[in-house]
């Protein structure tokens, strides 16, 4: 150092230029690679170390750590890093530079292989590169178990994959044929998996035994249903680990695009490899008031948690309730409306009453509750007189308008000349508001939407009102043939529907490629308010036959109770009761379709779902896989095995809202550069 400073001394000048020169090189030495960067990393990470060892046996590990030869990142480790057995307290996983650790907060199972799955969440922290699916194993006691199965979960309802749900297997005694109904509701699974956005999962680090399998959405994570919100899914089947030696296909990819050739690998086959877990809600059974709802004066919801077989009674407390609504409920009475008729009534902003209604108890028991309730309009009876009065002022100034625009034109019209006096009276009245007399507001007539006017020959003409209607007078219903140009009269029938209350419906036999017209006199239907609907006429059209295509299905392996649907994307457009081994479809529009099929085993027309406690599955549910085209003037036939394929293989992707995940690959950026130069050459 000394003789640095001597050397600077005796000649600055040449200090200043070995100054230059040294920081040159050091700039030099930072970019030693290629102008570009150099290669890209395509290389997944590799793990050189871990504690406790891979496979250790007679572990007990508080803290895990992997060590990598890289920087690591671990995606969504909540969502895809599972435990198992499971963890009642969740462990820490966190990552940092080359490591992850995992910290285990609960005390460990002895005797008991434990795996860490963290399917594909592991990948290098600069290019992305995945490790692909890895599992870290250790075991408490004296032995790994290897063995795995693996299967799907779908949703019992329209077979879409379920992602995310947890599937737990229990071990049965050499003394059970069958596990315990009590055991899914009161134990812990003894294995846990979760599916990925395949519905796929894999259990692993099993014994050599029997198993049963169940799916479970758990809310409260004790790893077993405990509430009835609870998705699930079971089923019967007892199952025994297996595995064989066998080849798959892997590709070696020569970039993102094409390959260069196909190499079968050896690998261990673990069966059952195929286990399908239907999941489904329960019908909820407990019954509680959930909430009401008044959006304006005239009208009230009340809604429930379940059903009940009668309607809840209601005792005004400022008011008379005898004969004061007009009810509307669907089928379960879990939502009811009611209409107000009497304006004393529904004028009051705020509702006072006692509620008497069925609800579940303490034991699970249906029982007569009565609670009181004050119920507030949303829209209070001054804002609705101050929407009127504005509605009124806004009419007159309307009206007053119309009537000195009319006086302009008819003055303009008329002659020129006239006496003073007349003049005089002119410019007097000419901004005189008093010596126009306003007339009453128009009428307001009932608001109501018709279904449409082009129609199907299996379809009838709907109308649907606003309000609830008090009285239909039939004689102001008029329906005609269309000839030519003369209207005939024809034969009809017109009928309130069930639901919703003011709700009709005109039946008709109605001929293809024929013209109707419906006329309604005003003051045909008259609401529960006093409001008359305006004159209504509608031109109705009956496509042809040459529009529709017919399909006929040839069931294979049903039975009787089989009904089977049409869709089109995954939206119901017919509904026929297989006859038989066939079920037919007539005047479909042309376009694609699919087919679903559900075994109606109480015979009421509709799915149901399924219920642990009475240990009945949901109705089963079939997709024909593949989409079919209709076009008009064509009758299609097709035949159908449902129980041919795999439930995990029959919904078509096309129509299938949880689509897979895209699998994670090394990105191959070197060959993509490489080809992107190649061009840039050219």
């Amino acid at each position: 150092m000394e003789g640095i400073k001597e050397y600077f001394k005796e000649d600055k000048r040449r200090g200043i230029y070995f100054l230059v020169f040294l920081c040159f090189l050091l700039y030099s030495c930072a970019n030693l690679g290629t102008p570009d960067g150099g290669p890209y990393d395509e290389t997944p990470p590799r793990i050189v170390h871990t504690t406790p060892d891979f496979g250790a046996t007679g572990a007990n590990p508080r803290r895990i750590v992997l060590e990598f030869d890289e920087n690591i990142k671990v995606e969504n480790a909540a969502e895809k890093v599972v435990v198992s057995p499971p963890q009642m307290e969740q462990p820490e996983i966190s990552a940092s530079g080359k490591r992850i650790t995992i910290e285990l907060m609960d005390t460990l199972i002895e005797g008991v292989t434990y795996t860490i799955d963290f399917a594909d969440a592991i990948e290098d922290n600069n290019e992305g590169n995945p490790l692909g699916d890895y599992a870290f194993t250790f075991s408490t006691g004296e032995s790994i178990d290897t063995m795995q199965v693996s299967g799907y979960v779908l949703d019992a309802q329209n077979l879409e994959p379920i992602k995310g749900i947890a599937v737990g297997l229990y071990a049965l005694d050499d003394s059970l044929a069958q596990l315990p109904d009590s055991v899914f509701k009161t134990k812990p699974f003894e294995r846990i998996s979760r599916t990925d956005s395949r519905g796929h999962f894999i259990v692993k680090g099993l014994k050599r035994g029997r198993y049963q399998a169940y799916a479970l959405k758990d809310q409260d994570q004790t790893y077993s249903f405990t509430q009835k919100s609870e998705m699930l899914g079971f089923n019967n089947q007892i199952f025994t680990p297996s595995s064989k030696p066998d080849l798959r296909p892997d590709t070696v990819w020569h970039d993102s695009i094409h390959y260069d050739s196909i190499i079968m690998r050896g690998y261990t086959h673990f069966f059952p490899d195929d286990i399908v877990l239907l999941a489904f809600n329960e019908k909820l059974t407990d019954r509680h008031f959930l909430k009401y709802e008044r959006p304006n004066l005239r009208e009230f919801s009340l809604f429930f948690t379940g059903e009940a077989d009668t309607l809840p009674v209601i005792k005004g407390m400022n008011f008379n309730a005898d004969q004061a609504f007009v009810v509307e409920s669907n089928k379960a009475n879990d939502s009811i409306r009611y209409w107000i008729r009497d304006s004393l009534i529904y004028n009051l902003d705020t509702l006072e009453m006692s509620l008497t209604y069925m609800a579940t108890d303490t034991l699970g028991e249906l029982c007569e509750f009565c609670d009181t309730l004050s119920i507030v309009s949303a829209v209070s009876k001054a804002k609705t007189d101050k929407q009127r009065q504005e509605a009124y002022e806004k009419w007159v100034k309307e009206y007053k308008n119309e009537v000195k625009n009319e006086r302009k034109r008819a003055k303009a019209e008329g002659s020129s000349e006239g006496d003073e006096a007349d003049k005089k009276k002119s410019k007097k009245s000419k901004d005189d508001d008093e010596e126009i007399e306003i007339p009453p507001m128009p009428e307001e007539f009932l608001d109501y939407k018709t279904s449409n006017t082009t129609l199907d020959p299996d379809k009838n003409f709907d109308l649907l009102f606003s309000d609830p209607i008090d009285t239909v007078y039939q004689e102001g219903i008029h329906f005609f043939e269309k000839i030519d140009t003369v209207l005939q009269p024809c034969e009809f029938l017109f009928q309130k529907l069930p639901t919703p209350h003011n709700a009709y419906r005109l039946y008709a036999e109605w001929i293809p490629s024929h013209d109707y017209v419906v006329k309604i006199d005003t003051g045909t239907f008259v609401s529960i308010y006093g409001k008359r609907c305006e004159a209504i006429e509608r031109n109705l059209k009956v496509k042809s036959l040459d529009a529709y295509s017919a399909l006929f299905i040839n069931l294979r392996g049903v039975d009787s109770c089989a009904v089977v649907q049409l869709l089109s994307n995954d939206k119901v457009v017919k509904t026929v009761k297989a006859d038989g081994n066939k079920a037919e479809f007539y005047y479909v529009n042309p376009g694609t379709y699919y087919l679903r099929m559900f075994i109606d085993r109480n015979g009421n027309g509709e799915w149901d779902t399924g219920s642990y406690d009475e240990q009945l599955q949901p109705d089963d549910i079939y997709y024909y896989p593949k989409s079919l085209e209709l076009r008009a003037m064509w009758d299609v036939s097709q035949d159908w095995a449902p129980m041919a394929a795999p439930r995990y293989q029959q919904k078509p992707l096309a129509i299938t809202k949880q689509k897979p995940d895209k699998e994670k690959q090394p990105k191959n950026r070197n060959a993509e550069r490489e080809k992107e130069r190649n061009k840039n050459k050219k």
